[in-house]
């Protein structure tokens, strides 16, 4: 899967409206986004540190930033990003996507899931911040985000986010939560396949799949299956697939589209002399073939491990205290764009941390993550 060269940051954000009244503006609103971009991906986190961290490096950002006025102060950085349309800063974001990114391989799973942002309100019984992203797992990045509406859930917004990508010929994986006929159908016309997983939520359909697994109403016999066995780490981890077209045997089969085939997905994990059993299952518009899918749900845990897990370790997402209006919704995607560029750069080795490090000490490597080597 090839990328083309990182389009500079200022014409990403220069799609965007400046929400500002026009005679009280002093700071150009594309070169406080792509400011606020070079802190955090020099390991600023907060309004505050951001206006530290490019007070330091002035001289280095006036050599592609006119920076008329100097550095936006911290609460200028705060007042901008509450202010700003989080839905065109995604709409730019995907924009820039899909010029870094024309087309995913084929067969390429895009797995969607939901993160909430802990600190973005300061009363436990609000709604925090909850973002639904699209992440290509196979190569790390992040194709998109919507946030949910207030009092409502990703069931909303899984939708809203599928109708504005390009998902021609990839697997959407999604959770339990997403597994809907509505969305099934979206994903479908979207020209794309799902793997769905299948849990409490839908107890007919779960019920349906105990019965074929017992072997009532006659023996079922999977199409393919597929086993792979991982050590390390002082545990044993051992993976079993099997996928079946008998769809006739689920319950309102019909009601998903395109539905050819479902799995059952087991994980036996040993450490030291406990051993551990889960049992999952997923429906799909694939054919039963036990590897593709199991790959598929490999995959899925993606998101979970180089998306979320990243964003609360390596950019303390969930220590945020960024609340006010809009700020929390665009800051977060300001981190998704940093994720994205650290993850293109293969010039150097090592983790999400490792190169903030580098790009906060190295002006060379900063430059070149942000595409302005010639």
């Amino acid at each position: 899967m090839k990328t083309k060269e990182v389009m500079p940051l200022t014409q990403m954000f220069v799609s965007i409206s400046d929400p500002r009244s026009a005679r009280q503006v002093r700071h150009d609103l594309s070169e406080l986004l792509t400011v606020a971009v070079c802190a955090v991906l020099c390991s600023a986190d907060e309004f505050s540190d951001i206006e530290a961290w490019a007070e330091e490096r002035i001289d280095w950002l006036q050599g592609f930033l006119v920076l008329k006025h100097g550095i936006p102060s911290h609460d200028t950085f705060g007042r901008v990003f509450a202010m700003l349309d989080p839905r065109e800063f995604e709409a730019a974001f995907r924009r820039w996507v899909g010029q870094l990114l024309p087309a995913l391989s084929p067969d390429a799973v895009v797995a969607i899931d939901g993160k909430a942002s802990r600190g973005s309100t300061p009363q436990a019984a609000a709604h925090p911040l909850h973002l639904v992203s699209a992440f290509a797992a196979d190569i790390g990045l992040v194709l998109g985000q919507t946030a949910t509406a207030e009092k409502s859930n990703e069931i909303t917004a899984i939708p809203e986010l599928l109708a504005t990508l390009a998902l021609n010929g990839c697997v959407v994986t999604i959770d339990a939560m997403g597994t809907q006929t509505a969305i099934a159908k979206t994903i479908r016309e979207r020209g794309a396949d799902y793997v769905l997983c299948v849990k409490d939520n839908h107890p007919k359909l779960v019920e349906s799949f105990l019965l074929a697994q017992a072997g009532i109403g006659g023996v079922l016999t999977p199409s393919s299956t597929t086993e792979s066995r991982e050590e390390g780490h002082g545990r044993t981890e051992v993976r079993r697939c099997w996928a079946f077209d008998a769809v006739d045997r689920l319950y309102k089969a019909e009601q998903w589209a395109d539905l050819k085939s479902f799995a059952i997905v087991e994980r036996e994990r040993t450490m030291g002399t406990r051993t551990s059993h889960e049992r999952c299952y997923y429906i799909s518009s694939l054919p039963a073939d036990a590897p593709r899918i199991a790959r598929a749900v490999r995959s899925h845990w993606e998101v979970e491990n180089r998306l979320h897990w990243c964003l609360d370790v390596q950019f303390g997402e969930d220590q945020a205290t960024v609340r006010t209006g809009f700020a929390a919704n665009n800051l977060a995607i300001v981190r998704h764009i940093v994720m994205n560029l650290l993850r293109l750069n293969t010039s150097r080795k090592g983790s999400i941390k490792t190169k903030r490090m580098l790009a906060a000490t190295s002006d060379i490597f900063r430059a070149e993550l942000l595409g302005l080597m010639t």
